[in-house]
């Protein structure tokens, strides 16, 4: 744990921006963060930008439980009260998390790398059908069937209590096609594991899965190591390369240039709503 932090070289009157994931020591990363923020601020920085590719906490975004704690708008206060001018970070679990900030938040898409991997690496894309293993992810996989021009389903779970599910109906049709499962994180896997199962009962040839945040904790790795899988696959806002060794389906998409680009897009003033469609060269 960080508990000093000193600036090795003058920021005063620079436009500062720290990158650091919300993934790991996810608490210790959070305070580091935190006090790295304050410290470029109190060292007279003009602007200083939290750079956060998976945002901690941000599945707490409600009282969904009475008593629960909505820890996503905490981080939010912590966040500005430490100084931060603007956050950069992306796929947001909800996207009204933006409003927890009374700063500017740019949330970026992971969805271009998403739509160029698909093309790039499942040779028969135009016949799949992009599936949704939860209600709550209807918005993005209909976004990128629209875009690809194929068709999407949705899988119905009904949860006895967190974590676990008990029942699952498929609503759409997957038959002879190849289905890819889309959603923004996966954490223990017994969502997108029991998905896959359903959707090659339900006839699919093949099941990839996608996902934006691979936090892949617990019995993550055993469930997709066994599980019927070509490829699952997650982009780097989380570091991979310790499951990659443990699980050879595992696949990762670079985001690094989008971040950097929306960095120099800020930095210079320009407009970073390119990003939200385009992946940068």
């Amino acid at each position: 744990m960080v508990d000093s932090v000193e600036i090795g070289e003058s920021v005063r009157g620079e436009d500062v921006y720290i990158v650091q994931s919300g993934c790991g020591e996810i608490n210790d990363n959070l305070m580091e963060l935190l006090i790295m923020i304050n410290a470029c601020k109190i060292a007279s920085a003009s602007r200083v930008t939290a750079v956060i590719p998976c945002f901690p906490y941000a599945r707490q975004d409600k009282k969904d439980k009475s008593r629960a704690p909505i820890s996503a708008k905490l981080v939010a206060n912590m966040l500005s009260v430490s100084g931060a001018d603007h956050i950069i970070t992306m796929d947001l679990h909800a996207s009204q998390i933006q409003g927890f900030f009374d700063i500017p938040v740019d949330n970026l898409y992971a969805e271009p790398a998403v739509l160029k991997w698909i093309k790039e690496n499942i040779p028969e894309w135009k016949n799949c059908t992009i599936v949704s293993p939860d209600a709550g992810g209807a918005k993005r996989v209909t976004s990128i069937a629209d875009r690809l021009n194929v068709d999407f389903a949705l899988i119905h779970k009904e949860r006895k209590k967190a974590n676990e599910v008990d029942r699952m109906v498929l609503v759409g049709d997957v038959t002879d096609r190849v289905a890819i499962l889309v959603d923004d994180m996966a954490d223990t896997c017994g969502t997108i594991c029991h998905a896959a199962d359903k959707l090659i009962s339900a006839g699919a040839t093949k099941v990839y899965a996608i996902l934006t945040h691979g936090i892949f904790s617990g019995p993550a790795i055993s469930r997709i190591n066994n599980a019927c899988f070509e490829a699952v696959v997650v982009t780097n806002t989380i570091p991979q390369e310790e499951k990659m060794k443990h699980c050879p389906k595992i696949q990762v998409i670079d985001i690094s240039m989008i971040l950097a680009e929306s960095i120099r897009r800020t930095h210079n003033g320009e407009s970073v709503s390119y990003l939200f469609s385009h992946v940068p060269l």
